[in-house]
Formats: structure tokens, C-alpha cells, sequence
């Protein structure tokens, strides 16, 4: 009875607090039938139906959501709050000035967003309005893929996708499986196999699917593509049979049926709970350095703005302290201003004065730096260099707000397989008890042509060697998930098994273990298939032999082994297990171990992968054993996989050493030559791998990220247990320092010859010692400060038997560093995808390992040569126009701003503006945009081919130099000088003035009408020239484009101005501008003065730049100085013997320049 009340208060807990909520596990219904009595209680869940939403935003919520999205930064929740007080208080600009702004940079954003949203939105509908076909009733019915739900059976045929996640109940195969691609998911384009449940994998009509009657509990939805862990429980006319199900069963949405003419299988998850959706969900949002300089910029000016208006409300109340002062004739106040309090008077002129001079905050800037940055973006896609013809892909951009952090990036932290090298494995020798084998050139005991030179060969083994030989070759050929695809032609590569047969080839998941099986057949042995779970196998006598695979313990990055247990035709089974020689040796009790050991090592010296294979005999006694282990583990629901480990360690004991095998695999094209044009960038390159030191080692020199004079740093297990950690480190840190004491060393050392490097190995169980330090020594904590000091001087560090989340940890250290260095990380596989989403730019390679990196990276290239000019090219240009941009944007507001501010100390603080509104509005929108967006997008300081021939002229850009403070207080201070000279120039040439007959005001010197009006009219005309003149001045790269956009947008000012004062508009309700801009023009003194106001306020920064590139000039402004007269080569080297020949800080002379390199 207790029994019904605990079961009752569960069943009431799971009802009120919902399945969801508290259950870490589902149980889904298949065909929806409640199962026998008495077996378990049927408690009716509900899941979400199988709609795919990815849009935003509905009809309804679109307005107040995309608002509180937009309001939401800082600047345009800043123009609202201005708009708002001019709407309540009376202050001395129109509304419109700030709202008209405001509203146009919120209804482009809006629209953008809403077409966005649109095409998802249609996108949807189609997927979600797409026929799929249900089993219901024993007979196959259409319905529309929204309508599917959890429990459905479902049926799809050959070349379909299906439409939410799977599991598989029988295929129209024999075997129960199904051939997939998942390219949509993770780009892998191969065939892989899954498996149907073996209890149901022989119903294949819809009436005897129907008949199943089966629950399966599985985990509650989670975004891993590669992890299910579930039990299905099935119904016969007996006991309930219970079955472990795994990712190997699981069909996941989006993926395609290939090969196989149908299938029938049950939905688990749908809708937004497929693992497609839910990898939907976006990355965390990274920020360039331009961002937060940006950023602090705009905090500066937001403190100048405040102090401008706190200073103008002071001196206005000290003005107004005499009486006479206080209320001119012409501006009595009313009754209810008489009496009001004097803060809240002082506080309503504060806000009037925060709005006249509110227009110093670049709000448009925003908008022409996310328009600059998306627009941008597409000059990487376009670039036909970084298109790779084999792969037939083009770099893709998955992110463009980092655009001009590529021009920043100071360490480069790189994966060696894939990335570095081809992934192209290639199978070399395999040793056997210290017998050396190659392909096709001993085989069948007769050494054939090629073999002289081979050493450790003996091509007639004794009958007990011969039998361990083909015991071992058995061991490859067994030992793996290789697929077979059969067909008469394919589109790569052709490989036929043996004669008589079809053309055939292998596909895997893994490259090494396609080498390793095509490496078998040139010995001998050729793996044919896998069919109804027998192996097939060819050997030397054409004798076909059958193995019945009994276990598969799969490969996974922390055991780096795989092992396959399996029963020969006599009845005997053996365990053959295979991995990294560190997973292999301490599980071998007998075997030649020292020979083959020393085989790896140099086969590891010689930069080739290298494998241990080993094998074990199993008792039925001790297989029985195996089977409960595993059983046991594969049927648990919490901690399956820990528990599958455990059960693992336990399994793969007590080996017998058979021998190892070597994998070559290439360095990639120019690889070599991507990572010197880096070291000479001043970019320091980590490379991150899980593969042996002397392997890892080896490519490194190959790919010149070591040199033959580098100084090699050991930091490895084998040195901490021969000295301990803290000893160690002070040895390695006395090394670099005292080399650091003798010469002086910098990033230049990495240009000359004669410096000497530092190159630092460590791997991956010393930087956990590193990283979590005992405790118990007192100076342990200044290990990872040791280690970052080491690390520093060094010009390249290898970190090797690395797992993925070291990989992560090594970025996050340095990115933590005192130095901040901007990080980028670069991989191609799924082990990659910590540390590209840990560094400040991530780049996926699009290689063999799957798109799981592509996915998570910023940006994707297809080859790691693409880098180069990645960095030293598009880079280089988004940072150096970024930054003119933002500087610039500031500038121009300076310049537009301080005479409204010095205007006020001429109009007794009466908050009267300078500028007419029609100019207040469109002076950043319409008059001032499009050369700086121009200019952002096309400027090419230095020519494409000088960067990518001389990488040190990435270093002119290093640490964010265009966006220093000193070059801030520049534009700045240029910014207020201009503005000054247009002020107080235009104040003097029309000082003297007299009043006409007619009573207007007249200047005695030019004899043209003057007001407040004109006045602010010559200003703010000399302010537009001169902003544009200033930015024509600093383009260096020409074409039509800026051409018309530069002069064009000065022609539209004029014709603007000259109809908005021409016309008597019938909108508004005065024209305080009709004719002034015509008189104004009409004056010669005036059109004088404008050219003389515009050269004085360029001549100082055109004076200052012809100054510093004399006597100061950094490189890239000598290669300007240069371009053009062929002679750019010959200044190139001459520079870069001059800075390896001196000593830092010297100068030196170049055609009679002096030059200082600091």
C-alpha cells in the first residue's frame, strides 16, 4: 500500500511540475501505444510539435521586440532620451533635428531586420509545410511536417531528409542498416552507417511495423550531434527485452537517406528539440578591440558634452547675475518662469544646452560602421586567391563584426593535422616484432625492387614470426569502422579490392585508418566487407576468411585507443586493440616491446603518425565477463559514458605487443611559407596537437616554424621526473633571461639570421601541472607566470598530447596575459572547436574532419595558405580604415559642434544655434556619409602586392596603434582648431557692420547682408569643405568611385542649399534661411574667405604630415614615399637589412632620410 501512495505522489510531482522540468530522461510511445499492463505506468507526455521556428519575430511582436532590441545601445537609447526632453522642454533646436536622425537609423536597422526575419519566415513555412509519410493504422499516410509528433513512425525513402530526429527500426537492407550523409549537419559528405534495432530490424511492410509494440526512455534533448544515450524496451509475448540504444541509431534531421531504399523509424525529437534546431542557438558575441576603443571614445565625449553644457549654464546664470542682463526687453519672462525654483531653472537649461550641443555624439557612426563591416565582409568572399579549385569552396564569413581584429592578431595558436598537413594519410611501413614491412616492396617474403636502404628488414621470417606477422595484419584489417562502397564508377578515389571484383574503395570518418586498410592490401590482406556482423577478409592464398564481430569499443580522444573483439571460424575470440603508443605500452605485458618502441620513436623523429597494435585472447569465460561489463554500461541511463570507460580500462588489459605502424601525413601547399611570412608579421605561432613530441616536432621543423639555429626548450614529463616542476622552470627562465640580458631581443629578432630563437615544448601532463600547481609548495603560485615569461620570449611554442579543452585553456592563459595579446585560433577538426571559440577569432579550415569546426569559427578558409593573406592583406586594409573611420567620424563632429559652443559666449548663452535645423539634420546623414562609408570600403594605403611580399608591414599596425590615445587627442585637437579657424575667421572678416537703409545689417568690407543666419551659413559652408577636403587628402587610392562620391557630395550641399533657401517651402511655418545662402554666394569677400578659411584650416595637418614623414617616417609611409617608381623592392630589402644589422633605437639613413626603428 505504501508502494501505491509513493507511485501516486510521483505520478502527482511529475504531473504538476511538469516532465520537463525535473526528468532528465522521456519515454516515448512508439505507434503511441500504451504498453501491457502491469509493466510500467502510462504517463501521457507532451513535446512540442515537429514546427521549425528560426525567425525572431511574429505580426504581432515585431514593433515593441525590435524596438527594446535597438534601444538597447547605448548611443540610440541616448538620442531618445534628447529627442524626449526637446519634446517636453523648450529647447532651442527642433525635435526633428535629433528624431529625423534617430528615425532613420531606426527604420533602416528595422527594415533590414524585418526583411531578415521575412525570408526566415518563408523559409519555415517551406520546410514546415513539407509531405512527410506516417505509418498509422498499418497503412502509410501524408501529412504535413509541422503535424508530425513524438511517437510517429515514420517512413522515408532513398534520397530523402528526414524530418526530425530518428530511431531506427528496420531498414530494406538485410543487415537492419542504413547508409547517411550528414553534410548538411557537419559537412562530412561520406556515407555512414547506422543500425537498426536488431529485435525490430525484420519487419519491413507497414502492417508488421505497426505490430511493434516497444517504449523507449532516452535522455531529454541536448545539442551534441555525436551523444544519445538511451534503452528501448520491447514487448513480446514474454518478458520484456531491453535494448541499449546510442548514437549509432539515431537519425538526426536534416540528414539524407542514401543507398538504401527505405526505412522505418520513430520520432524522438521534434521541432526545436531536434539537435539541428538546437544548434541553431548562437555563439557567445565577441568584441574587437576597435569595438571597446570605440567605446571609450564615445564615453569621453559623452564627459565633454556634459562639461561643455555645465560650463555654458554657469557662465549664463553669471551673465545674468546683472540686472540688466537678466531679462532684455526682447525676451521678458512670464509670470510662472518668474517664480520657479532656480535649480529646477538651472536644470531645464542644462538639459537645453545637452541638446544643442548633443550632436558631438556620433550617432550615425553606428550605422556606417555595422554597413563598413558587412559590406566589407564580402571582399574575403569574393577574393579568387582564397578559392580553392580542388574543394571548389571560397572562404566563408560566419561573423563581420571582427572584420579589423584580423590586422591585430599578435599570436596565431594552430592544429598540425589538417590544418598543417594535408590529412592525406598515406600508409609507410609497419614493424612486426622489429621485422619492417613496406607495401609493394616486401611482400610474400620476396623483397622486391626499392628495398635497399630499408634497415631492420628481414624477408624471411621463421614459421612462429610468420604467424605473429599475418596475426598482426589481421589485427589492421579487423581492427576499425572502415566502410566498403561498392559501385562501377565514383567520382574520387578508385580502388578495386581484388580482380573479379567491382571497383570499390574505402570510406571512414578517419583518414588513418583508410591508409592503414590500403596499406594491408599492398601487404597482402585486403578487407572486403562487413556483412550480417561477419568481417571478410582476402588473404595471401585468395582464401576468404570470415570473423563474426562480436564488440566494437570505439575510439574517443581521451583513451586514444579503439579495440574490436571478435570469433574466427574456429570458435576462438580475440580482443585487437590499436592506438597512440602512450595509450598502448602501459597495457602491453609481453611482446617485443624495446624493439618496436624504438621503431616508433624514429619513425616518430621522422615526422611520420605513428599507431600500436596489440591483441588478447578471451576465454568464453572471460568473454562472458566482457559481455556483462559492457552490458551493463550500455544499458545504464546517467553516466553511460563514464561508465562505458570504466568498463573500457577494464577490458583493455593484459596486451600481447604484435607491432606499430607509420602514417605520412603532408604538409599542406606553402605552409612553410604562411608561417615565416607570419613570424616576420611580429605574429608568434602555437602549435596545439595531440599527436607524439617527436612527430609534432618533426613538422615543425618541416614547416620552418622551428629553425636549424632555434634553441629548443623542453617542458615535458620525461625532464619533470628527472628534476621536478619548480626546478625546471626556474632553469628554462634563467635560459630565456639571461639570453634576453646579452642582446637585446624583440619580435625583429625572428628577420635576422645570425638572432637566436627560443622554441619551447610542452606537453599536455606538464601544462596540467603548470595550470593546477600542488598546493602544498609555497611558490607554486607563480608557476603559470614562470611559464607565461617563458613563453613570451620564445618565437614558437609546441604544445603536444594535447586534449581539446588544454587547447582552451592555452588560449584563454595567454589572452589573460598582463599584455592582453589579441588570440586567433585555427583548426579543421571537432577537437578544434574549444579554442576557436575561446580566441578572439576563430578560423575553421574546411578539411576532412567534418564542418564541426567551420560551424563554431568566425571565419572559415578552405586551406591554412589562405591565412596569409587573410592577415597581411584584407586585415591589414579592414584596420586601417576602420580606424580612419571612427577617427574621423569624431573629428568631423568636433569640427561640427565647438563653434555652436563658442557661439554661445557671442549670445549672451541664449542657447540660440548656430545652424540652421534642415543643416543640424543632415549634416551627418546626407552631407558627410558616403565618402567616409566610401573610403572605409575601397582605401588601399599600400598595394596589395607589397603587403603580401613584405609581412613586417604588419607590424606598423600592431597593438591597435591607429587608435592610441595620442592619436586620438590628434583628430581631436585637429577637430577643435578647425573649428576655431572657421569660428573666429569667418567673425573677423565680418566685424564691421553697419546697418542699410532699409534697416538690414550690411558689412562695411564685403558689402554683403549679414545676420545670424549667414554667418552660421559661412561656417558651417566652410565646415563641409573642409571635413571632405580633409578625407580626400588622406585617400591614397583613387578610382571613380571616390571621385564621384567626393565631389558629388559636395555638389549636392550646394544644390541643396541652394534650393532648401530658394524655394518657399509651404511645410514650414517660417523661412529664416529663404535667400541667404544666394546672397552669401553673391559676395566675392565671401567666396574669398571660404577658400582662405578651408586652406588654413588643412595647411597645419598637411604641414605636420610632410614634417614627420621627413624626419620620422614609419615603413609603410616609406613605401609610399616609393610606389610608383618600381624602386619599392630594392627600399624593402634595404629596410630589412638595415633593422637586423642595428642595434634597436639606432638611426640610420636611407637616400637621405634619417630613420629610427623603436
Amino acid at each position: 500500500m505504501g508502494m501505491d501512495f509513493s507511485t501516486l505522489r510521483t505520478l502527482i510531482s511529475r504531473y504538476c511540475a511538469g516532465e520537463e522540468n525535473w526528468v532528465d530522461s522521456r519515454t516515448v510511445y512508439i505507434g503511441h501505444k500504451e504498453p501491457p499492463p502491469g509493466t510500467e505506468a502510462f504517463i501521457q507526455q507532451r513535446f512540442p510539435d515537429n514546427r521549425i521556428v528560426s525567425s525572431k519575430y511574429t505580426f504581432w511582436n515585431f514593433i515593441p521586440k525590435n524596438m527594446f532590441e535597438q534601444f538597447r545601445r547605448v548611443a540610440n537609447f541616448y538620442f531618445l532620451i534628447i529627442f524626449l526632453v526637446q519634446l517636453i522642454i523648450d529647447t532651442p533646436t527642433s525635435p526633428v533635428t535629433s528624431g529625423l536622425p534617430l528615425f532613420f537609423v531606426i527604420t533602416v536597422t528595422a527594415i533590414k531586420q524585418g526583411y531578415e526575419d521575412w525570408l526566415r519566415h518563408k523559409a519555415d513555412n517551406a520546410v514546415n509545410k513539407c509531405p512527410v509519410h506516417v505509418v498509422q493504422h498499418g497503412k502509410v499516410i501524408r501529412k504535413q511536417s509541422r503535424k508530425l509528433r513524438v511517437g510517429d513512425v515514420v517512413f522515408v525513402k532513398e534520397d530523402e531528409t528526414f524530418p526530425c530526429d530518428l530511431i531506427l527500426l528496420s531498414s530494406s537492407r538485410d543487415d537492419g542498416t542504413c547508409y547517411v550523409t550528414t553534410a548538411s549537419l557537419d559537412g562530412e559528405s561520406s556515407h555512414k552507417t547506422y543500425y537498426a534495432v536488431q529485435d525490430t530490424k525484420a519487419y519491413r511492410t507497414e502492417k508488421e511495423v505497426d505490430s511493434i509494440h516497444a517504449t523507449i526512455e532516452c535522455e531529454q534533448p541536448q545539442p551534441d550531434l555525436y551523444k544519445f544515450v538511451g534503452r528501448i524496451n520491447i514487448y513480446m509475448d514474454s518478458d520484456p527485452v531491453a535494448r541499449p540504444l546510442g548514437s549509432e541509431n539515431l537519425l538526426l534531421r536534416g540528414a539524407t537517406l542514401k543507398n538504401t531504399e527505405y526505412i522505418y523509424a520513430v520520432a524522438i525529437y521534434t521541432g526545436m528539440e531536434t539537435k539541428m534546431a538546437l544548434n541553431y542557438q548562437s555563439k557567445c558575441q565577441k568584441r574587437s578591440a576597435v569595438e571597446k576603443s570605440m567605446n571609450a571614445y564615445l564615453v569621453v565625449y559623452l564627459c565633454i558634452l556634459i562639461s561643455k553644457a555645465i560650463i555654458n549654464t554657469a557662465l549664463k546664470y553669471m551673465w545674468q547675475a546683472d540686472p540688466n542682463r537678466d531679462e532684455p526687453w526682447y525676451n521678458q519672462r512670464t509670470e510662472s518662469e518668474r517664480q520657479r525654483h532656480i535649480v529646477i531653472r538651472a536644470f531645464t537649461d542644462f538639459l537645453a544646452f545637452m541638446v544643442l550641443f548633443n550632436y558631438i555624439i556620433p550617432v550615425s557612426m553606428y550605422v556606417t560602421v555595422e554597413m563598413q563591416k558587412f559590406l566589407g565582409s564580402y571582399f574575403i568572399v569574393w577574393d579568387d586567391e582564397m578559392l580553392d579549385e580542388e574543394l571548389g569552396e571560397r572562404a566563408v564569413v560566419n561573423t563581420s563584426d571582427l572584420n579589423e581584429e584580423l590586422g591585430q592578431v599578435e599570436y596565431v595558436f594552430t592544429d598540425k593535422t589538417g590544418t598543417l598537413t594535408e590529412n592525406n594519410m598515406e600508409f609507410i611501413e609497419c614493424c612486426v616484432d622489429g621485422h619492417v614491412y613496406v607495401p609493394n616492396i616486401i611482400c610474400n617474403g620476396q623483397v622486391m625492387t626499392g628495398a635497399g636502404g630499408m634497415d631492420m628488414i628481414d624477408s624471411s621470417p621463421g614459421p612462429d614470426a610468420r604467424e605473429r606477422e599475418e596475426l598482426f595484419f589481421r589485427a589492421l584489417c579487423l581492427c576499425h569502422t572502415v566502410q566498403v562502397k561498392e559501385e562501377e564508377t565514383v567520382d574520387g578515389i578508385k580502388q578495386g579490392i581484388h580482380q573479379g571484383k567491382s571497383t570499390s574503395f574505402y570510406i571512414s570518418s578517419s583518414p588513418d585508418e583508410v591508409a592503414l586498410v590500403e596499406g594491408m592490401k599492398g601487404l597482402g590482406f585486403t578487407y572486403l566487407r562487413l556483412k550480417d556482423s561477419h568481417m571478410e577478409i582476402l588473404n595471401r592464398e585468395d582464401e576468404v576468411e570470415r570473423f563474426e564481430l562480436l564488440e566494437v569499443l570505439t575510439f574517443d580522444s581521451v583513451r586514444r585507443r579503439m579495440s574490436v573483439i571478435v570469433r574466427d571460424s574456429r570458435g576462438e575470440r580475440y580482443l585487437f586493440c590499436k592506438g597512440a603508443d602512450s595509450a598502448i605500452f602501459p597495457r602491453v605485458i609481453s611482446g617485443k616491446v624495446e624493439q618496436v618502441r624504438a621503431r616508433v620513436e624514429h619513425n616518430a623523429v621522422e615526422g611520420l603518425r605513428t599507431l600500436c597494435v596489440a591483441y588478447r585472447p578471451l576465454s568464453p569465460e572471460q568473454y562472458q565477463e566482457v559481455c556483462h561489463q559492457l552490458s551493463g554500461a550500455k544499458l545504464a541511463l546517467q553516466d553511460r559514458d563514464k561508465r562505458l570507460a570504466e568498463a573500457y580500462d577494464q577490458i583493455e588489459k593484459d596486451l600481447i605487443l604484435l607491432g606499430a605502424t607509420a602514417v605520412e601525413d603532408r604538409l599542406q601547399e606553402k605552409a612553410a611559407d604562411t608561417i615565416e611570412s607570419l613570424h616576420k608579421a611580429g605574429i608568434k605561432v602555437w602549435v596545439l596537437t595531440g599527436d607524439k613530441m617527436e612527430t609534432a616536432a618533426a613538422t615543425c621543423y618541416a614547416s620552418k616554424l622551428f629553425h636549424r639555429n632555434t634553441q629548443i626548450l623542453e617542458l615535458t614529463t620525461k625532464r619533470t621526473e628527472e628534476q621536478s616542476l619548480h626546478d625546471v622552470l626556474f632553469d628554462l627562465s634563467r635560459t630565456v633571461l639571461r639570453q634576453h640580458g646579452t642582446m637585446t631581443r624583440d619580435n625583429f629578432s625572428s628577420l635576422s639570421g645570425d638572432c637566436t630563437d627560443f622554441g619551447l615544448i610542452i606537453d599536455g601532463a606538464t601544462l596540467s601541472a603548470v595550470m593546477r600547481p600542488d598546493q602544498e609548495d609555497s611558490n607554486s603560485g607563480n608557476y603559470k607566470e614562470i611559464f607565461l615569461e617563458i613563453c613570451r620570449n620564445c618565437s614558437a611554442v609546441l604544445c603536444c598530447r594535447m586534449a581539446p579543452l588544454q587547447k582552451a585553456q592555452i588560449v584563454k592563459l595567454i589572452k589573460a596575459s598582463k599584455e592582453h595579446p589579441i588570440t586567433l585560433a585555427i583548426g579543421d577538426g571537432a577537437n578544434d572547436v574549444s579554442m576557436i571559440l575561446e580566441a578572439h577569432v576563430g578560423i575553421g579550415i574546411m578539411g576532412k574532419e567534418g564542418r564541426q569546426a567551420v560551424r563554431n569559427s568566425d571565419y572559415a578558409i578552405p586551406k591554412f595558405k589562405h591565412l596569409k593573406k587573410m592577415l597581411l592583406v584584407h586585415g591589414h586594409y579592414y584596420y586601417i580604415r576602420i580606424s580612419e573611420l571612427v577617427q574621423y567620424f569624431f573629428y568631423k563632429n568636433v569640427c561640427f559642434i565647438f563653434p555652436q559652443f563658442l557661439y554661445q559666449f557671442f549670445c549672451g548663452f541664449s542657447q540660440q544655434p548656430l545652424y540652421d535645423t534642415a543643416y543640424l539634420t543632415l549634416y551627418n546623414i546626407s552631407f558627410t556619409s558616403l565618402p567616409i562609408l566610401l573610403y572605409s570600403l575601397i582605401e588601399q594605403h599600400i598595394n596589395m602586392d607589397i603587403l603580401k611580399k613584405d609581412p613586417t608591414l604588419y607590424r606598423d599596425i600592431a597593438k591597435n596603434s591607429l587608435l592610441q590615445w595620442s592619436t586620438f587627442i590628434y583628430w581631436t585637437v585637429l577637430g577643435v582648431y578647425d573649428a576655431i579657424v572657421m569660428f573666429f575667421g569667418a567673425y573677423f572678416l565680418f566685424d564691421n557692420t553697419t546697418f542699410t537703409s532699409n534697416g538690414q545689417l550690411m558689412t562695411t568690407n564685403t558689402q554683403m547682408m549679414f545676420g545670424n543666419w549667414t554667418f552660421g551659413t559661412l561656417v558651417f559652408t566652410v565646415l563641409v569643405f573642409t571635413v571632405t577636403l580633409k578625407l580626400a587628402l588622406d585617400t591614397h587610392y583613387w578610382t571613380w568611385i571616390n571621385h564621384f562620391v567626393i565631389w558629388g557630395s559636395l555638389i549636392f550641399f550646394v544644390v541643396f542649399s541652394l534650393l532648401w533657401g530658394g524655394i518657399i517651402w509651404p511645410f514650414l511655418n517660417y523661412q529664416r534661411m529663404y535667400y541667404v545662402f544666394m546672397q552669401m554666394l553673391s559676395s566675392g569677400p565671401a567666396w574669398l574667405s571660404i577658400i582662405l578659411l578651408i586652406t588654413a584650416s588643412l595647411l597645419p595637418d598637411v604641414v605636420k604630415k610632410v614634417i614627420w614623414r621627413a624626419l620620422w617616417p614609419t615603413t609603410t609611409e616609406r613605401i609610399q614615399m616609393y610606389s610608383g617608381s618600381g624602386y619599392v623592392p630594392a627600399v624593402l630589402d634595404r629596410v630589412r637589412h638595415k633593422v637586423c644589422e642595428m642595434p634597436l633605437g639606432s638611426d640610420f639613413l636611407l637616400d637621405g632620410v634619417a630613420v629610427t626603428e623603436a
